[in-house]
């Protein structure tokens, strides 16, 4: 790959790498404050399957020579602290928010694909994976009795991963 490309992949992937970072938090924050032993075993299982996400981007970014992001701790505990309130407000609200992000994550991955060069046929892989995935995680999510959330916090969930994107591409 030409650097501009192998560039533009490593500020993807380290985005990506931030998302998976995040999903641990998320999960593991829900999975503690789950009301059911049976929804706390689904966010363990589920923060299992993010396991493997955050293995293939952070493999990636050594192959591409970039690096995570150096906020990944803020990003974790932010996420965790997300994770824990949308735990508190019951099962259907946290399943809920279980939908809503990975939806939104998989619309962004989709993103991803348009964006990564034709080339990177590797991070591009890695990436339609995830996307197929996370699809799978809100899917299940739904039928455990996920409730949809209101407008405006769709909104703002949509603002913030806005925030931590355009942010994690460079920091």
């Amino acid at each position: 790959m030409v650097d501009a490309d192998r560039r533009l992949s490593g500020a993807l992937m380290r985005v990506n790498h931030v998302g998976e970072v995040c999903a641990q938090a998320l999960y593991q924050a829900q999975a503690l404050t789950a009301s059911s032993s049976e929804l706390r075993q689904s966010m363990q299982a589920a923060a299992r399957d993010e396991i493997d996400h955050l293995a293939w981007t952070e493999q990636r970014l050594r192959e591409l020579g970039d690096r995570p992001s150096l906020l990944n701790p803020l990003w974790y505990a932010g996420s965790f602290a997300i994770g824990v309130l949308a735990g508190r407000l019951g099962d259907a609200t946290s399943l809920g928010f279980v939908v809503e992000t990975e939806r939104q994550v998989e619309a962004h991955l989709a993103g991803h694909l348009d964006r990564l060069p034709a080339q990177d046929a590797r991070s591009r892989a890695i990436v339609d994976q995830m996307r197929v995935d996370e699809g799978r995680h809100a899917d299940a999510a739904l039928t455990a009795g996920g409730k949809a959330l209101p407008a405006p916090v769709r909104w703002l969930m949509r603002g913030a991963a806005k925030v931590m994107t355009t942010t994690a591409q460079r920091i």
